[in-house]
């Protein structure tokens, strides 16, 4: 059987929504993985969402709760408030209870991608604070370390993600994620992938 890696994140302006793509091909370039994207519930009504500027969401779908208890490994991915998860998605992970209390989750691999508006913004902190959500569930981190090689190492540019997971950087929202950025997402998605096949077959 196919190895199951679903990729749920939150994306107000598409930021986070671009290094999902990007980690959905990686992932999906692993023999015997089968990735899916997923979004989690908008919170804000419509109204706010106007004066926020926010774009229409995509037609990727919505995830609940109990559909997360289907993967073999879950990525989740998420833009940074104050340097930590946005609402949104902490109000989702706040309605897993259920399999908090069925240990469903417990063994299972999770990774975290992340934007930030600026490059002390939260690229660490995120991650980082993001990991307890993982915790109570006994979910396994993996982190892709030092994996991506001299990109960890660029100092010519600006650049997002750091050990922790693939990151870009939005500045005031005009910014795209850089090609960089999005060869680290796609080395995350396929070396996650690669993890969670593992450990689906050694099981």
């Amino acid at each position: 059987m196919a190895t199951k890696v679903y990729i749920v994140y939150y994306s107000m302006y598409g930021h986070v929504e671009k290094l999902a793509e990007e980690i959905k091909k990686g992932a999906s370039s692993v023999e015997g993985v089968e990735a899916k994207l997923w979004q989690v519930p908008e919170t804000l009504p419509e109204e706010v969402l106007a004066k926020m500027s926010a774009p229409p969401k995509s037609d990727v779908p919505i995830i609940t709760p109990n559909e997360l208890a289907e993967a073999d490994g879950l990525i989740f991915g998420f833009p940074t408030r104050y340097g930590m998860m946005a609402a949104q998605f902490k109000a989702f992970l706040d309605a897993t209870g259920s399999l908090w209390r069925m240990q469903q989750l417990a063994g299972k691999p999770a990774g975290i991608f992340y934007s930030t508006g600026s490059q002390g913004g939260g690229q660490e902190t995120t991650p980082l604070t993001a990991i307890t959500q993982l915790v109570h569930h006994g979910m396994l981190f993996v982190p892709i370390g030092y994996t991506f090689g001299a990109g960890m190492f660029e100092m010519e540019q600006v650049k997002g993600g750091s050990p922790y997971g693939a990151g870009t950087l939005a500045g005031d929202g005009s910014r795209c994620p850089t090609e960089l950025e999005l060869e680290q997402a796609f080395h995350q998605g396929k070396y996650f992938a690669v993890i969670a096949k593992k450990l689906k077959g050694s099981a």
